[in-house]
Order: C-alpha cells, then sequence, then structure tokens
C-alpha cells in the first residue's frame, strides 16, 4: 500500500514515549510473531503484562532508549526499544522482573523467557546496541512508518546494532537496512537468526 504524502508529514519522532504505551502497541503488534507467541501463548493478555513488565524494567536501565513514531495527537504509531551496551538490570530489578511476568503471565512464560535470553545473549558484537523490539500498530503496517521509525533509530545510534529474530521473513527485511547475519540459534521449535549493522565508518576504523 502506498504511503500517504500528507499522513507521513504529520507524523513526528518522540523519543521519550510512555512504557507502557509501547508494550500495549508491541503486545498487539506482536500478536503472530514466533518468539513472543512461543513465549507467551496466544492471549493477549499474557503478552501485554509480559511486554509491560519488560518495558517496565528496561525503562530503569542507564541510557536506555524507547522511540516512537506519533501522530499529531500524540498516538504511537510504531515503536523501538533500544538496549545500550553492556547494559543488565541490577538483580534487585531482575528478580521483581520474574515476579511480575510469573504472577502476570505464568510459569511457563517465565521459563520460556529464560531460555530465550540464555540462548541468545553473548552473541552482540563488543560495544553494540541491541533492538530488543520494533513494532508498528497493525492497521499501519506497508504505509512506510515501520521505515521511517527504523531508519531514524539506525541514524542515531551510535555504532553497531544487534538484534534476534525468530521470523524468517524478517531477516530479509532486516538486511535491507544493512544488517548481516551472524549466526542461527536453534531454540525450542525456532530458528532464531542473530543479526547485526555495523556503521561504514566503523568498519573502516576496525579494519584500519
Amino acid at each position: 500500500m502506498s504511503e500517504d504524502p500528507a499522513a507521513a508529514a504529520s507524523r513526528r519522532i518522540d523519543t521519550d514515549p510512555d512504557p507502557a504505551a509501547c508494550a500495549d502497541l508491541l503486545a498487539t503488534a506482536f500478536a503472530r510473531e514466533p518468539a513472543v507467541s512461543w513465549i507467551c501463548g496466544g492471549a493477549h493478555s499474557a503478552r501485554a503484562r509480559w511486554f509491560r513488565a519488560t518495558l517496565h524494567t528496561h525503562a530503569g536501565l542507564a541510557g536506555a532508549r524507547r522511540t516512537a513514531l506519533v501522530d499529531t495527537d500524540g498516538r504511537l504509531l510504531a515503536a523501538a526499544v533500544l538496549t545500550p551496551p553492556g547494559a543488565t538490570p541490577p538483580a534487585g530489578a531482575r528478580a521483581l522482573w520474574a515476579a511480575r511476568t510469573l504472577l502476570g503471565s505464568g510459569p511457563q512464560t517465565l521459563g520460556r523467557t529464560l531460555r530465550y535470553l540464555d540462548a541468545t545473549e553473548g552473541r552482540a558484537p563488543a560495544g553494540a546496541w541491541t533492538l530488543e523490539f520494533v513494532g508498528v500498530r497493525p492497521d499501519l503496517t506497508g504505509r512506510g512508518v515501520g521505515r521511517t521509525l527504523l531508519d531514524h533509530v539506525l541514524t542515531t545510534t551510535p555504532g553497531a546494532v544487534h538484534l534476534t529474530t525468530a521470523d524468517p521473513a524478517n531477516v530479509p527485511l532486516y538486511r535491507r537496512f544493512g544488517f548481516t547475519t551472524l549466526g542461527e540459534i536453534p531454540l525450542g521449535p525456532l530458528t532464531v537468526t542473530s543479526m547485526a549493522r555495523v556503521p561504514r565508518r566503523q568498519q573502516d576504523f576496525d579494519v584500519a
């Protein structure tokens, strides 16, 4: 579907969107994403509580970034969540996240989240940011919303960006944004692809 120029002109970037609003948008955007479906099951309520617990904890990280594309009324159209290099929640925050996830989404969701993290952590290149989530409101897919947000995120993030995806359809999409595949990780019914994007200036510096 072609992008409406008037609609595109009315959008703006919000660099400090509400974590709960981002969580609600992502819970809807990730309704059919393989990893989130495996972790949370099919219930929207469990998925929404999982995203809320996760983004609440993420918001407490020093340097953590949330970025959204919003309309003229401030309604979220798309959201992205990034973690700075080497940032991890302290033990107390991790315990609180685990309790919220257990109570809100159940023991299977907690266990599978931990399995996913155990399988994928440590895959990022040294010094890379991690793109944890990027999602678009479902009724706006194919209208340039996701591209606008991801272009902004990638051009304003200082250094390499790492991500993982369990959706094979996402791999060629991310390649068009300059990501390359680092490897594939089998996890239960999933095949998780680890990818990274290194800015050209950093590649030149590393080679030199």
